[in-house]
């Protein structure tokens, strides 16, 4: 209930009037059943706009950080994440990696729509980066499609590091359902997870017309980060290294 107030009386409406977005392709979202979106990722606005424009509701696997504040705002946090169809995760890997999976899982076999970034976190530069094969892995145990779709603007509207949104024409592009059941019963097979990520990738490719690059996002966002910190002063003064006082 909460989600569809949010959708169509409270959030929705704003957005629309601000951001004007447009949907193509919509007709291949099937109208029932299990499915994954998958999603190119340049802003955080990415998961707001995409549910806007699909009728049915789109489920987000979340960082779990969205769901964990403390006090009066992070309370407030979690009942918004959560209320426009966030679920939250755990990305620390090993035995959360497989209850990820699990529930990805388990709400696909339930009959969601599952919106997923194969990329695994926000493209630090507008590029297109090496899919992660947790995707093909969903597909192939939930027995489900994998939809590509993505979105342009969000980057203008939201770009990184900016805490206000930006009016700014928003385009959601849908485009033709991926099969792989001719894979079934190869849910683990690292040889078949890869292939099947690479066509995922390399659709969203096509649909954003993103220059796509062969290597993880977070690798490329360390490599930025390393190069930042090469490029600044060698000799900092005694109060660059301090930590910043938290005084008024």
């Amino acid at each position: 209930m909460v989600y569809w107030l949010m959708k169509h009386i409270f959030l929705g409406p704003l957005m629309r009037l601000f951001f004007r977005p447009r949907i193509e392709g919509a007709e291949n979202i099937p109208q029932r059943g299990g499915a994954i979106l998958a999603g190119n990722h340049v802003a955080v606005a990415d998961s707001f706009f995409m549910p806007l424009k699909i009728p049915r509701r789109v489920t987000f696997l979340a960082k779990r950080e969205y769901f964990t504040g403390k006090g009066v705002k992070g309370r407030l946090k979690k009942l918004f994440f959560t209320s426009i169809g966030q679920v939250p995760i755990d990305r620390s890997g090993g035995s959360a990696a497989q209850a990820t999976m699990n529930t990805a899982v388990r709400l696909l076999k339930e009959g969601r729509l599952l919106g997923i970034y194969p990329e695994g976190t926000r493209s630090p530069d507008g590029r297109l980066y090496k899919g992660k094969t947790g995707v093909a892995r969903m597909a192939l145990e939930a027995e489900v499609p994998v939809i590509p779709v993505v979105v342009f603007g969000t980057d203008k509207a939201n770009p990184i590091g900016s805490k206000m949104w930006r009016p700014y024409p928003i385009k959601i592009v849908v485009g033709k359902p991926l099969d792989f059941s001719r894979y079934e019963g190869l849910a683990g097979d690292r040889f078949v997870e890869r292939s099947i990520t690479d066509e995922i990738m390399y659709a969203l490719m096509e649909l954003s017309g993103q220059e796509y690059v062969d290597i993880y996002a977070t690798k490329a966002k360390a490599e930025l980060s390393g190069e930042a910190e090469a490029a600044a002063p060698k000799n900092r003064s005694t109060s660059d290294r301090l930590p910043e006082s938290k005084a008024g």
